[in-house]
Parts: structure tokens; sequence; C-alpha cells
């Protein structure tokens, strides 16, 4: 590892970063730099002392270990070189989205989302397809920002863009972050703030979901179970969709607000009814019956359970939340197979052709159809990336919803 001095910026390095390198050069070659000889407004950087290229540094997020995700600086790495700072997991499938990248678009990062399925990996160990250390900006998988280098048809320079690179792959908590060009699309134009448009991917995997399991549910009764920003989505477009009731439950005060004015008709509180309080008020509201179709968003193994209970006869069950154990999930199948039910899960929004889902929930969000500005209730700074997730993990008692980093 060669010797390295480093300097702090004015302004963003990218804005001088051309002119920086071409003075850098020259100084080392000749003996003359010095950190007091540096230009004014220069952006930070590595320089090798030994004479070599002026390396550009960046803040990047990264999981040391289960339950601990920090702020380290880094290089800028180049567009064509792959991650190699972490080692696989021993997880039968975790090979899952983990074939070679080609990255053909570097990102500057200007704000991530933290997933749900982020705060399962990071939080809880479940999912992962790395040992900790991790590679930086994992498993950081919803972000936007502009594109700094390009070799992808339709994505020059200068291009704002929403990014939803697989999670093994992801580094959206990276300042900036390389991604296949398959995995970001163009922001459109919108008089809403950039930052809404964030929402795009969390939207957009609620929309893929709904496309891949389909259901007429005009007229029926639904339940939403958990109202995370998915959750809370997906109240909106089931109550949009016609559904004539819509009950949801969840354990902030906060969050079942949110899902009051996107449509929900009754919102119960889990903490204060518990489990089984929730399964006996739905059976009340619906004589007994339970609710035509089921989504559950949640991810943790009791309510993966109590779904089962949670919907009539005949009914179907979406499991969307990404379980939040690597466990076996036993379900009461005795009960599941007399009520004749039908189940399925969804995942891979992101390996969807021409990335449809994700057009269309930006539109929606760019022309005003949905506000997604009662979601967006915390941002830190990519330092405070351990404070985001520490956060994004027990939100109840701060009302957070959807907690992001920023990378100004």
């Amino acid at each position: 590892m060669p010797e390295v001095i480093i300097i702090t910026p004015k302004t963003p390095a990218s804005t001088t970063q051309p002119r920086t390198n071409r003075w850098l050069r020259s100084a080392v070659a000749t003996g003359t730099f010095t950190p007091d000889s540096l230009p004014a407004n220069f952006p930070r950087c590595a320089v090798d002392a030994g004479g070599s290229e002026p390396m550009e540094m960046m803040k990047a997020g990264r999981m040391v270990d289960v339950g601990r995700m920090v702020c380290e600086e880094i290089p800028v790495p180049p567009l064509d070189e792959a991650s190699s700072d972490a080692a696989p997991s021993s997880r039968p499938d975790a090979a899952l989205g983990m074939t070679a990248v080609d990255y053909d678009v570097l990102i500057r990062s200007e704000m991530a989302s933290i997933c749900g399925s982020d705060l399962h990996m990071v939080m809880m160990g479940a999912g992962l397809a790395h040992r900790p250390p991790c590679p930086h900006g994992f498993p950081g998988h919803e972000g936007i920002g502009m594109v700094v280098e390009s070799r992808a048809p339709g994505l020059p320079e200068g291009t704002h863009v929403l990014t939803f690179p697989n999670p093994p792959v992801g580094e959206c908590f990276c300042a900036f972050q390389r991604v296949n060009s398959s995995y970001c699309v163009p922001l459109p134009a919108s008089d809403v703030p950039r930052s809404h448009l964030l929402m795009g991917q969390q939207l957009g995997t609620v929309i893929y979901a709904m496309r891949q399991h389909p259901r007429d549910v005009a007229g029926e009764t639904v339940m939403v179970m958990g109202q995370g920003s998915a959750g809370l989505f997906f109240t909106y477009l089931l109550k949009r969709a016609g559904a004539e009731r819509v009950i949801v439950s969840d354990l902030s005060p906060t969050r079942l607000a949110v899902a009051e004015a996107y449509g929900a008709d009754e919102c119960l509180n889990a903490a204060e009814l518990g489990n089984a309080g929730v399964i006996e008020a739905v059976k009340d509201m619906t004589d007994g019956r339970g609710a035509d179709y089921v989504v559950e968003a949640v991810g943790r193994s009791d309510t993966f359970l109590d779904s089962v209970e949670l919907v009539r006869m005949d009914g179907q069950l979406l499991w969307f939340g990404l379980p939040s154990t690597d466990d076996n999930i036993h379900v009461r199948f005795q009960k599941f197979f007399r009520k004749r039910l039908s189940a399925a899960s969804t995942y891979g929004a992101q390996d969807e052709p021409g990335s449809m889902s994700f057009r269309q929930a930006l539109q929606l969000i760019a022309s005003g159809d949905i506000d997604v500005s009662p979601l967006l209730s915390h941002v830190f700074d990519v330092s405070d990336i351990g404070d985001a997730f520490r956060l994004a993990h027990e939100p109840h008692d701060a009302g957070a919803l959807k907690v992001s980093v920023s990378f100004d």
C-alpha cells in the first residue's frame, strides 16, 4: 500500500478533479508538492507520495459485523474494478445474484435509503451474501445520484438516475457507486424534490409484486400487515385498485396515521393489541371469515404464521417481507391445507425486463399522484450511517418511517 497524504476539500471533488489532477501530477513529479502548496478549493484525495496518479477519496458505509455499520474513507474505485474486499457467505443460497457484474456506469450518490431487507441483513444477520466485514456500500440498493462516468448508451454524464442494484453487489451506501446500466433509470422531469423520487425504488418493488401476482381486489376486504414504506404503498395501491375495505396493522402510531391518509379504513395498533388481538379484531370486522387477501410486509416469523390465521377460506396470501431469519419457519400447514389457501412470495424486481415497475413508480411520484413526503422522516449524513441503521431498526418511539443517508 503506497504512502498517502490525505487532503480535505472545500468544494465537491467532482467539480475540480481534472484540473487538480494535472496540478498534482506536475507538483509530485517535480518534488515541489507540500500540503501548504495546495490551491484553493482543492478536492479531497489521496496522493501517492511515490508519484503515482492521485486518488480521489470518498466516504462509504460498511457492515463490519452483525449489528454494526460504520463509515470509512476509501479511494473512489475505477469503473472497471470488481469488488474484492469481502469473503462470500457460507449460506447455501449465498450465490443468489452474485454473478460477475459488468459495471458500466459510475454515479456520484446523492441519497440512499435503508430498506427493511437491509435491516434484516445488517442488524440480524439474515440473508447475508457476504461474511463481515462486507464490501463497502453493501447492502445498499435504493439510491439516487448523477452519472459522472458512463460507457452505457442513453446514460450520458450529468444524467440524474434512480439506482436499484441487487443487494449482494449494491454500493448505494458509497459516495460514488458503480452499477450496471440495467439497474438504473433516468429520473423524470418533475417539480417534486429529487429526494422524493428516491422512493421510486420501494414503490417499484410493490408495483412489481402486484404485477407478478395480480388479484382483482374490487369490493374485497384486504389486510396489510406492517406499515413501513412497502406496507404503506400496498395500502395506497390496493385502495386505489378498488378494495372496499383495507385493514392494516403496525406497532407505530406514526405509521398508522400515514396509513389512514393513504386510504386505510381500519388501523390496528399491534403494540397495544398483540398478535392475538390483531387476529381477533380482524375476525370481528369480517364476521369471523377473515380477509379475502392478506399481504405480509413485515418478514418476521410470527407475522408470517399469523397471516394464515387472518385470511379467509379459499383466500390468497402474498408474502412480501424479506424473512428476518435464516432458520426454518414452521407454518400451521394443517390449517393452511384445510383452508385451501394459495400463497406466493415475491422477489427480484431489479431484474424485471425494462425496469417497467420502477419507471411506473417514478412517474406516479413525479406526477404528484402519490405524495411520498410523509414517508421521508429522517436523513443522516453517511458519516453517521451507524446511527441511521439503529434508528431504522427501532423506529417506533422516534416516529421513523423511511430513514436515509445523504452524501453532501
